[in-house]
């Protein structure tokens, strides 16, 4: 009985490189575009308003947070 094993090892270029590090920064830059369009909401929001949805002004950095990086990051 034969057994062939074969292993293929990705080979990264430059290429790869600068588009994964340009898909990284893509990311981030949504990332901090829904980090700020939260806080400026929710900013222009009346105490009133705010206390109607549940939220204390001073929740709303935790909460923008929440929005574009997740719940788990602390």
């Amino acid at each position: 009985m034969a057994f062939v094993q074969s292993t293929h090892v990705a080979n990264f270029g430059i290429y790869d490189r600068l588009s994964a590090a340009l898909s990284s920064v893509k990311v981030a830059l949504q990332r901090r575009a829904i980090f700020s369009q939260t806080i400026r909401e929710l900013q222009n929001l009346s105490n009133r308003e705010l206390a109607d949805i549940g939220i204390n002004r001073t929740d709303i950095h935790r909460i923008a947070m929440d929005a574009a990086f997740g719940p788990n990051l602390k």
